[in-house]
């Protein structure tokens, strides 16, 4: 007797994604660059100047190489929160609005990576203290037991509102994010499909090593500044323009501060990301039903022509 296999897990390019597909595949790749993701926030937030490697020893031989993971069930929550919803707010949006020009996916994608900030900001706030903690003295820990625990402490000892401190750059960030990985992303890849290259894993990865690169440029100055704020002692700055201008009188080169670990954590967490949501996408998603006219068309006899090859 055999068994056939369903038509749910089929592989099929011409699957569209689900609005959640987004936060989980943001959730795996996390696991794997936690580690990475934290030292970024350390070596953007540090007195002492450190290289990357020297702070990862520093940590490893002081903490522990456990470590490294600290602040991991903030990175996740913030997956479920920031990530999950800017990706399903585009995806939602690209299934109702036509995003076949750069522009239109820029506009989807900043609207989406807006909105996803302000979701994912409690959640920010709670992950770069989580990480920041490995570098404090031990009597100036705030000692968060996990993502839920400093929710509520912070509720309970700073206010409600402490938990939005720096929404407006977590949204900012999240703008720029969003246009550099999603809308630069699907403009790549498709720019590399109509030049002949296979609707494969190769193609996803180069498009989203061009989304990396892109939107690490984009959010750097932008990172620096809200780590900075979202890290600062009560009275340490007066809001967001004394931020940016003490930041200023340390150089130019202070915006792109951690500029190395946040292109060596983002380019391997957008590669995997855009890797696995293209697994799901392929053999999990929905599939649309067939537009014999518009701009959509093109795609669909393209994803035929490929399939009928295969």
């Amino acid at each position: 007797m055999s068994i056939r296999r369903t038509s749910l897990i089929s592989y099929n390019q011409r699957r569209v994604a689900r609005w959640y597909f987004g936060g989980v595949a943001s959730s795996i790749a996390t696991l794997i660059t936690h580690p990475l993701d934290l030292m970024k926030v350390l070596v953007q937030t540090q007195v002492n100047k450190l290289s990357l490697m020297a702070t990862t020893r520093k940590i490893v031989k002081e903490q522990g190489a456990l470590a490294l993971y600290n602040g991991i069930s903030a990175s996740l929550l913030r997956q479920y929160t920031y990530t999950l919803s800017r990706f399903g707010i585009y995806t939602f949006g690209a299934g109702v609005i036509d995003t076949s020009t750069m522009t239109r996916k820029t506009m989807l994608a900043a609207a989406a990576g807006g909105i996803g900030g302000y979701v994912g900001a409690p959640a920010d706030l709670i992950n770069v203290r989580l990480q920041n903690d490995v570098k404090l003295p031990k009597e100036q820990r705030r000692n968060y037991k996990h993502a839920i625990d400093g929710l509520v402490r912070i509720t309970r000892e700073e206010g409600w509102r402490s938990l939005f401190n720096g929404s407006s750059m977590t949204a900012l960030r999240g703008m720029f994010m969003t246009v550099g990985q999603i809308a630069f992303y699907e403009q790549s890849k498709g720019m590399l499909i109509d030049m002949g290259m296979p609707q494969n894993m190769g193609t996803y990865i180069m498009a989203s090593i061009i989304s990396a690169g892109t939107a690490t440029t984009l959010t750097q100055p932008i990172d620096v500044v809200k780590t900075r704020r979202m890290n600062a002692r009560p009275g340490e700055y007066a809001n967001l323009a004394d931020v940016f201008i003490k930041t200023s009188k340390e150089g130019p080169l202070a915006f792109f501060k951690g500029f190395t670990p946040s292109l060596t954590r983002l380019m391997p967490h957008t590669v995997m990301l855009f890797v696995f949501l293209e697994y799901l996408r392929t053999h999990f998603g929905y599939l649309p039903e067939p537009k014999n006219t518009g701009p959509y068309r093109k795609h669909v006899d393209r994803y035929d022509d490929d399939e009928s090859n295969d």
